[in-house]
């Protein structure tokens, strides 16, 4: 790559062109619409993977990336394009409504034999779906021994590796309500600054890389569905979409959780009923429904 282009990325400068090309495969490839103020933030981000893989021009590296020869780059691109913020009982609400007023009768359920199935969708830096094993774990100790799974997902390998690791600094672990930062954790390697998730808490949970906007490769349905500040990236067609699915996907009883920025507009009046601050169920006469009997076969990770 030229110093000259090179220099220009790197002050936050694009082409019409250039821009366009990276934010339509943004949205191909991972249904992210990036609006003309994000330029600075494409031109940066770009200029680090131009730089990385030697390439002078953005239509030789997009040629790259569809190559055999650069699916680890496609990988890299991905991460560069995802925002990953999130933080331990972020909305605190759809926590205490989890506690209060979901998890007791789901998890008495649970011990007569129900399947239970929760899935966080964005998972991140797992913060999500460690807090949501908390508070399984406090309604019902035993949990890891019956049929009770999360799933986490994100479409950033980086970022799920580092929810796999469950390693989080201790200050963040600290503001955890009913002593789940003490009955939940223990020291990293003897350090105080840093805690990391104990295997009963991780036993439930299983992580898996996964894009909300291709195929979701798994059967049956989810009792709680959360995708919280994840949709808010996306353009109003693939929203519409994603809801739809969510609906299909969800149990007749089950729970979707958004985010406060987030909400399913009266199009889909329909489908979904307000049943909390950004909690939505479902209207089961609305849509084909599948089998509420299939089995999702999700593997412990720790």
């Amino acid at each position: 790559m030229t110093q000259m282009a090179q220099k220009s990325l790197e002050e936050g400068t694009i082409s019409d062109a250039d821009f366009a090309a990276i934010a339509g495969l943004v949205r191909e490839w991972m249904g992210i619409d990036l609006q003309p103020h994000k330029r600075t933030m494409v031109a940066s981000r770009l200029s680090k993977r131009l730089r990385a893989t030697g390439y002078e021009t953005v239509n030789d590296y997009i040629d790259y990336m569809h190559s055999p020869q650069g699916r680890d780059e496609q990988t890299r691109f991905i991460s560069a394009y995802t925002t990953n913020m999130t933080r331990f009982n972020r909305e605190g609400h759809h926590f205490e409504q989890l506690a209060n007023d979901v998890l007791p009768d789901l998890m008495a359920q649970a011990r007569r034999g129900k399947r239970v199935r929760i899935w966080s969708a964005g998972c991140s830096s797992g913060e999500e779906p460690y807090g949501l094993a908390f508070h399984v774990l406090d309604a019902c100790p035993e949990a890891p021994s019956l049929d009770v799974k999360i799933l986490a997902s994100d479409i950033d390998p980086e970022i799920l590796a580092s929810a796999k690791r469950g390693i989080y600094p201790a200050s963040s672990v600290n503001t955890l309500p009913n002593g789940q930062g003490t009955k939940y954790f223990e020291d990293f390697e003897g350090s105080n600054d840093r805690k990391s998730v104990c295997d009963k808490a991780r036993e439930l949970i299983s992580f898996r890389r996964l894009n909300l906007h291709g195929d979701w490769p798994f059967k049956g349905q989810f009792d709680i569905i959360m995708c919280r500040n994840v949709a808010i990236y996306f353009d109003a067609p693939t929203q519409s979409r994603l809801w739809r699915r969510f609906g299909e996907q969800l149990c007749p009883d089950g729970l979707l959780f958004l985010g406060h920025s987030e909400g399913i507009g009266p199009e889909h009046a329909d489908l979904f009923h307000t049943a909390g601050r950004g909690v939505f169920s479902i209207d089961t006469s609305s849509i084909g429904r599948r089998s509420a009997d299939a089995t999702l076969h999700m593997g412990n990770s720790k």
